[in-house]
This record gives structure tokens, C-alpha cells and sequence, in this order.
């Protein structure tokens, strides 16, 4: 069964700061090409509640949130902002330096794990989105780091960006296929594979195989296809409403039109 599809807000940030179309304005866009959601990446100085309603009105659901790594200092403003949207899920993520050694790992893996715990009695999750990064492995070890990071924080859940993982040179079908059980997001982006080159193409247009890597992942775990395109060559918004009628077109996502 194909899932709902959300779009990631920092695809449209330009669209979103001071002297763009504004948030609230980016949500009706996005409502009008037909998704079904949105994940947030800030709220711009925007009241939650007044976010909320407009995401409701138009018929959205906030399904993820990106905002850092909770810890016992901005747990409680973070689940209650988040709480106002009617969100459940936190997403946060590190850089490269601090994955350097398995002790590095091992401690942001700790990191999220806290954070899951904090996050629990507010009825929320926490789930960690992966760059490349994370698909290096230690000399001598046979583990992408985003193995020992599951390993090691055994409540959290993954948000796998599937061409940050092709990107890395693993293979997201097969990462699917061994972790499915733990990702209940994917991040559908697109792109050339090109080393060293960090755009984006309109879903459906790039290298990556959507129906078998969508198709991979365990349908009774997951839950959203979220498009995210960091950067892209050509117009972002035509590249968003491109992405958004392959995904609907396949039959590998749903949305309102």
C-alpha cells in the first residue's frame, strides 16, 4: 500500500525566510500540489498555534519535525512546541567529526538513546536522519557507522535519506532490507551521483531506483515518503510539484490530487 507523502520544509526555505513567500504561505503551496504533510525544520519566528491551525485548515499533517538533539535542558521546549503542532516525531542528527573513532560513535549514539528517553514521557520519539557520513566505516570494521549507531541505541528509530545512503556507496535497498524494522521515514531525494556534488534533481529524474528502493522497505513499519532536495540545478518548486506527481504517477505514493 503506498504511503502518504509529506515534503520536508527546508526544501523551500528560500521561499519560507524574510523576503521569501513566507511559511505560512509555503504551507498552502505545498498543500496545493497535494501533499499530505509536511516536516518542519523551524518555525521562523511563527507562533506554533498559529502553525498549527493553518496546517490543519489546509488539511496537512506536521509528520516529523527536525530540531536537534534533545537533552534535559531543551526537552521540555521542544515536546511542547511540538505537542502544539500534534506531532510525535523528533528528528536530529550530527556531523562527520563526531563519528571519527567507535568511542565517538558509541557516545552520540548514547546521545540519542537519551534522547529517546527523554522525549518518552511526553509521548514522542526520536529518530536520527543519516548524511553519508554515516555510511563510512571504521578500518578494520565491517559495520557502516550507521550500524553501530542502531546497535548501540536500540529504541531510536532511523529517517533514511536514501541518496545521502546511495551517495556513501551503500546500497538503500539492502539497508532497507536488513533495518526496515526501524524506519518508519524515509527522506526521497534524487539526484546524479555525482562525487562531490551536492544537488538535487526532481525525484524520478536522477539515478536512484524510487520503485525498488521504496519497495524494500517494510510496509507495515513504514509510515511516510518525505521529500527533501537540499539543493537543486533547476527551479526548486517546479522540481518539488515534479517530485510529487512521479511519486503519485507510480503508484509509489499518496497525496490529495
Amino acid at each position: 500500500m503506498a504511503k502518504p507523502l509529506a515534503l520536508q520544509l527546508y526544501t523551500l526555505r528560500e521561499d519560507v525566510y524574510p523576503g521569501g513567500n513566507n511559511l505560512p504561505n509555503v504551507l498552502k503551496t505545498v498543500a496545493e500540489i497535494g501533499y499530505a504533510g509536511v516536516e518542519t525544520a523551524g518555525l521562523h519566528g511563527y507562533d506554533p498555534k498559529e502553525i498549527a491551525k493553518i496546517a490543519a485548515d489546509l488539511g496537512l499533517t506536521i509528520c516529523a519535525a527536525h530540531v536537534g538533539v534533545p537533552d534535559s535542558e531543551t526537552v521540555k521546549r521542544i515536546a511542547d512546541e511540538q505537542a502544539i503542532l500534534g506531532n510525535k516525531r523528533v528528528i536530529g542528527g550530527f556531523g562527520p567529526n563526531e563519528f571519527e573513532t567507535l568511542d565517538a560513535i558509541k557516545a552520540a549514539a548514547a546521545r540519542f538513546q537519551r534522547a529517546h528517553e527523554l522525549l518518552k514521557p511526553y509521548g514522542m520519539t526520536f529518530g536520527f536522519h543519516n548524511h553519508w557520513w554515516e555510511f563510512d566505516k571504521l578500518r578494520g570494521d565491517d559495520r557502516y557507522i550507521y550500524d553501530i549507531l542502531l546497535e548501540e541505541a536500540p529504541d531510536v528509530f532511523s529517517e533514511l535519506d536514501v541518496y545521502w545512503c546511495a551517495y556513501g556507496k551503500a546500497d538503500p535497498v539492502e539497508v532497507l532490507s536488513k533495518h526496515g524494522s526501524r524506519i518508519p521515514l524515509l527522506h526521497i531525494k534524487d539526484g546524479m551521483l555525482v562525487e562531490g556534488d551536492h544537488t538535487h534533481t526532481a525525484v524520478g529524474s536522477g539515478k536512484l531506483n524510487m520503485p525498488a528502493i521504496i519497495g524494500a522497505a517494510d510496509p507495515t513499519v513504514l509510515q511516510w515518503l518525505i521529500v527533501e532536495l537540499d539543493a537543486c540545478a533547476t527551479d526548486m518548486l517546479e522540481a518539488v510539484k515534479k517530485s510529487y506527481r512521479y511519486l503519485v504517477d507510480k503508484g509509489l505514493g499518496t497525496g490529495s490530487r
